[in-house]
């Protein structure tokens, strides 16, 4: 069935029928009528994002610290010199580029996950692209945020490559209406990001379990390194991982984001980041399109509940 529905992408008549939402109606008739252009830095820089986060409360990972100015990078050994891990990432990035995950640290010796070793002058080279806007959002100059990394939950140990899994949920008008998990792979360089080639796992909304799965917008089954039945997943303390999800309405104003959340084994359901622009790509993974979803919103959800009256009404839908 899954297969099927996918062909139909290759047959633009066929987009509408299925209920999909494309580039142009998603940037034309849902994001410009529910996102003020103002409020894009509250999600599209990370350390402000985070800072906004902490002020409401919500679990994020730890910040060490931020870099401003190139005088200022040869110095970065300062801020983690009591960290053994952690993780450098530009503040107006995306799409996961720019993240550099170091695993262990001794003096200027630094490891990533995949064993890869970096020197000083490798790391120091590292932040100073960041600031200069290589990863960046358009080019412009950025600022290099260190947090602490996240250690994912053993639960998901079989279901991603060198690389944290995390779930993505698309939030509209503070419903939480579709989400999917992404998984890191070899081909995806140990990164949950489904263009450079990691796997999309569509996730019942409401009940946190596995529909579907895709790579490279092909069906999967298996994890294509690790071999586990992508079926079974089941991520835990699914309602705490869509209040965070809905959290961020608040947070921010937005009326349609998506919310990027990981499962720490000690600290729980952590918010990493929240996108103004969410991509696509989720609707294939869920085999299912977004606009009748959205419409149902509109038409037929609850207007002024909570956050936590809107996720215990969409649980209770199942």
């Amino acid at each position: 069935m899954l297969i099927s529905w996918l062909k139909s992408f290759t047959c633009p008549s066929k987009l509408q029928e299925k209920g999909i939402l494309g580039m142009n109606a998603r940037n034309y008739k849902v994001i410009s009528k529910c996102n003020k252009r103002c409020l894009y830095p509250l999600v599209d820089n990370k350390v402000q994002t985070k800072l906004l986060a902490q002020k409401a409360g919500i679990n994020t990972p730890n910040m060490i610290g931020v870099i401003e100015y190139q005088w200022q990078v040869k110095d970065f050994t300062k801020l983690v010199e009591n960290k053994s891990e952690f993780v450098i990432k530009p503040a107006h990035g995306s799409g996961g580029k720019g993240v550099l995950v170091i695993k262990e640290h001794k003096g200027e010796d630094f490891i990533g996950p995949s064993g890869k070793k970096f020197s000083y002058n490798e790391v120091y080279q590292h932040i100073s692209n960041i600031l200069s806007g290589l990863y960046s959002l358009g080019g412009k100059y950025d600022v290099a945020l260190i947090e602490d990394m996240v250690h994912f939950s053993d639960v998901f140990q079989n279901f991603s490559y060198q690389g944290v899994p995390d779930v993505r949920v698309i939030v509209y008008k503070g419903y939480p209406v579709m989400s999917m998990m992404r998984l890191s792979t070899a081909a995806s360089g140990g990164r949950a990001n489904l263009h450079q080639g990691a796997v999309g796992v569509g996730i019942d909304i409401h009940t946190g379990k596995a529909l579907n799965a895709v790579q490279y917008n092909r069906p999967l089954y298996h994890h294509p390194d690790t071999g586990a039945d992508l079926s079974t997943i089941q991520v835990p303390f699914w309602r705490e991982h869509l209040l965070l999800a809905t959290k961020g309405f608040e947070m921010t104003g937005l009326g349609y984001m998506g919310a990027d959340i990981v499962l720490d084994k000690e600290r729980g359901p952590m918010m990493l980041e929240l996108n103004a622009r969410p991509g696509l790509a989720i609707q294939i993974a869920n085999g299912s399109g977004l606009v009748s979803k959205l419409k149902q919103v509109d038409k037929c959800y609850p207007k002024n509940y909570t956050a936590e009256e809107r996720v215990d009404f969409i649980l209770n839908q199942q």
